[in-house]
């Protein structure tokens, strides 16, 4: 069972609750916190698949953070948790996860208690939002490509790449075949020709789109949509929650 919605608390950011053993993770350039058998976690980016169960528990509550938000909320760059799943008190002092997490466990709708410790933090964070990451992330899902959108943000390559590590937890042209792997998963759960998915989803052409799905999702395009039911309009989880 797996169902999510928008946050009301926390812009960009989706609330999921998942039960069940679940199956592999995908990367969508989200980090997610967590809360499962009494522990508050967190999930970084991902650069390809992860097994089911990575992550133990049955029951699961999580808040996924859209690319490039993170980062202000943990105090951590994203690089540091690229393809990790820790827990948070590994990175915020023990006594403040403590109390969180007895906070996180009175509260009727753990979903809830996720987007107030997360409205919290982000309110408590110095100064206004970084721009840049949704600018760029805004662009890499348009298909700009990556000296483009480095002249438009002011920035030579090399200092979007360092911007991009911090913010994202990798470059941006993997962050940009993440995204487009994104639409093109999306596609496919509409029922969409692979040869279609390919055109729209930005792909040089089928055999293209069949390389990346298989160097990002570690399977085949006809057996993703077999997997979630073709024509299906379910979302699936995020890359980093820990069912898909």
């Amino acid at each position: 069972m797996y169902e999510e919605a928008p946050s009301r608390a926390v812009t960009g950011a989706v609330v999921w609750r998942a039960r069940g053993p679940g199956s592999v993770v995908l990367p969508d350039g989200c980090m997610d916190l967590l809360w499962t058998g009494g522990r508050l976690l967190v999930a970084g980016p991902d650069t390809g698949p992860h097994p089911a169960g990575e992550v133990p528990g049955r029951a699961f509550a999580g808040l996924r953070l859209a690319p490039g938000t993170a980062p202000a909320l943990l105090g951590v760059p994203a690089c540091e948790l690229r393809d990790r799943r820790v827990e948070l008190a590994d990175l915020w002092p023990g006594p403040d996860v403590r109390r969180l997490t007895e906070r996180t466990a009175a509260h009727e709708d753990p979903c809830a208690a996720l987007e107030a410790l997360a409205r919290a933090r982000l309110a408590a964070a110095a100064g206004p939002p970084d721009p840049l990451p949704a600018e760029v992330a805004a662009r890499l899902r348009a298909g700009q490509p990556v000296a483009a959108i480095a002249r438009a943000v002011g920035l030579g390559e090399r200092q979007l790449h360092r911007r991009s590590l911090d913010a994202f937890g990798y470059g941006p042209r993997t962050l940009g075949r993440v995204l487009r792997l994104q639409r093109a998963l999306a596609l496919a759960r509409r029922g969409l020709p692979q040869a279609e998915v390919a055109c729209a989803a930005g792909y040089a052409d089928q055999a293209h789109l069949a390389r990346e799905v298989r160097a990002l999702a570690g399977t085949t395009m006809g057996a993703y949509a077999a997997s979630v039911g073709a024509k299906s309009e379910t979302p699936q989880p995020s890359g980093s929650s820990t069912t898909a």
